[in-house]
Order: structure tokens, then sequence, then C-alpha cells
């Protein structure tokens, strides 16, 4: 399994600690078949030292060539590569492309403010423009670096951080966004069967998962053995969590004392996926209690109900399954049903 992107630069800020030089390589465009996606890294010290991956292998020894000279020159390069047929099946796929790798010696104070929005779990990118190298890191809404973005760059900035992906931030593929977004998080409301299957999917698929629900027998540790599970009122525990934009929200309780508070919550919030269960008669008189406490019909069109995508499942474990694959359908490709 390839090196987690923490572990790649972290060992990259050791070896800068130590005194050495150190480049990092990334993908930053892939056509057809790339053994490694878009926004992997490769990190390499002046030893010839490396950790991560770029290729899988079929270039790699190409690209810290061409990392060592970066470090002894300051000088930073954008390459290509062809992998062949051959080069691809040796690392699993069925056929080849090419891969385009952004090498740089690293920034000290780029690597160091990453590090800390990492640790402090907030979204941050490094824009780099190919054309020129030119860059910008941004933590969070805060910005360094010599290279402007117009708002609509900006906008296509936010939307990445939403989804997690790297990739261009303009038509041309000349501004590249390496996007370092906190894990996403599920909020789930109301310990019931479903949870029960739900809340270990989305751990398995890369969520953090909170569960609240004030009813203790139902929270117990025999049902959710190893998640913390919060008896808070659900508009306390939602506030205390605070949804962003990287945080989904999914009520499951079906009774309104629990799931409207935090709905109201959540549709106060940038969550990026706010589910409710319930047939569509169930949601239309939710709907009109939302309305009383005063949600406009702009939020409260935000909600996905009945809950998940329509698979035709009846059983708990099924209803889970679609549950988290339209969270991960919106997460990546927006609303669109």
């Amino acid at each position: 399994m390839p090196a987690a992107q923490d572990d790649i630069l972290n060992q990259a800020d050791a070896w800068r600690q130590s005194g050495q030089g150190v480049a990092l390589a990334t993908v930053v465009r892939t056509w057809g078949s790339s053994p490694r996606p878009v926004g992997s890294h490769l990190a390499v010290n002046q030893e010839g030292r490396f950790v991560g991956s770029v290729s899988g292998g079929c270039i790699e020894g190409a690209v810290i060539a061409e990392a060592l000279a970066a470090i002894a020159d300051g000088q930073p390069r954008l390459l290509e590569f062809g992998v062949s047929d051959e080069q691809a099946w040796e690392v699993g796929l069925a056929c080849g492309g090419r891969v385009q790798v952004h090498v740089e010696r690293v920034k000290p104070d780029f690597l160091t403010r990453l590090l800390a929005a990492r640790a402090a779990k907030r979204p941050a990118a490094l824009v780099t423009r190919l054309s020129d190298h030119a860059q910008v890191l941004f933590d969070g809404d805060e910005a360094s670096g010599g290279l402007e973005l117009d708002a609509a760059q900006r906008a296509a900035l936010g939307e990445r951080w939403v989804s997690g992906e790297s990739g261009p931030l303009d038509a041309a593929g000349d501004l590249f966004a390496r996007v370092y977004a906190p894990a996403p998080r599920l909020i789930i409301v109301g310990a019931v069967h479903i949870a029960q299957a739900l809340a270990p999917m989305a751990a398995m698929a890369g969520y953090e998962v909170a569960l609240i629900d004030p009813r203790r027998a139902f929270g117990s540790a025999g049902r959710f053995p190893g998640l913390a599970v919060s008896d808070e009122w659900p508009d306390e525990g939602m506030t205390r969590l605070m949804p962003d934009g990287q945080t989904a929200v999914v009520t499951l309780t079906h009774d309104p004392k629990l799931d409207d508070p935090a709905l109201a919550v959540a549709l106060n919030s940038p969550a990026f996926y706010i589910g409710a269960l319930g047939s569509r008669r169930t949601h239309e008189k939710r709907l009109a209690r939302l309305r009383q406490l005063g949600l406009g019909e702009e939020q409260l069109e935000r909600i996905h109900a009945p809950v998940g995508l329509d698979l035709g499942g009846r059983y708990p474990a099924e209803i889970a399954v679609a549950i988290l694959a339209e969270i991960i359908r919106v997460r990546y490709q927006g609303r669109g049903r």
C-alpha cells in the first residue's frame, strides 16, 4: 500500500530538519490508466532516499533523478512520461497511459504551514501555475505566496475542498490545486439498526463517524463497539460538533423530537449532505414543522429525503449501503439526483 500523504510530508519535514535538501514530486495530470492518481506524492532527499510513489514503480527512477537535480539547482520541473502497456501490466493495470509530474525543492515555510493545518484538521491547498511554477498556499481562508486567484478560481478551489480531490482550477489545466482536506465526517443522529451498519461502513470508507442519541439504551457500547456515542440532545451535540463543508449529516430516529432539532442546526451549517429517514409523506410533515421553526425553502431543499439512493433494499444494512452511496455520490458529483 502506498505511504499515506501525511507520512510522506512528515518524512520530508524530518529530512529537512536534519539539514538535508528535499524535493517533492506530485502527479498533476494523467491520461489513460495511470498507476497512481492525481495528487500522489514522492518525497526525495539529497542522498536519494525516497518515500511515496508517483507511478507504482514505472517511472520512479527518472523522477528521483530529476528530484535530485531540483535539490541541487533549486529549479522546479514539469515532467511528462508515457507508461507503456507492459509497464502498466506490471503494476496491476490493463493498459498504460501518460502522467505529468511536477517536481520542486521543498519550501520550508510552506511545508511548516501545511503540516500545522493538517495537525489542526484545517483544509489546505497548494496551488501551482504550471507554466511558470508560481504558487500560493491556502490555509483555510488565509493565503501566502505570489500567485493570485480570481473569484472563479477560488470558487473552484472551494468545491475541491468539499470533494477532497486535487486537480485543475481552470479549463486550460494550468492552475493545479493539491488539496489537503481533513477526513470527511459523518454525523448520525439516532443509534438505530441502520446506524449499526452505517457507522462501520462509513468508517471503512474513510469517514470520521460521530453518533448522537440521548436514549442511552440505544447507544450502548454493546450495540456500537469502539464508537463513542454522545447522549446529548441532538441540537446540542450538533452545535458542539459544528458541521462544516466536509460533513454529512443523517437523521435516523424517525422521531420529530430528536430529528427536527438536529436538522435545524444542520440546515444552518455548510454541511455538504443532509439526509433524513422517512417516507415522502413523512417528509412533507417534517417540512411543515421545519417551516414553523423558521427554515426557508432554499434551506429545506437541501434535505435528501427519503434518504439514500433508491436501490430497492429494505433491510437495515441495505438501507445503510444506499445512504452511504448517496453521500459519496453527492460529495464527488454534487446534489444532482
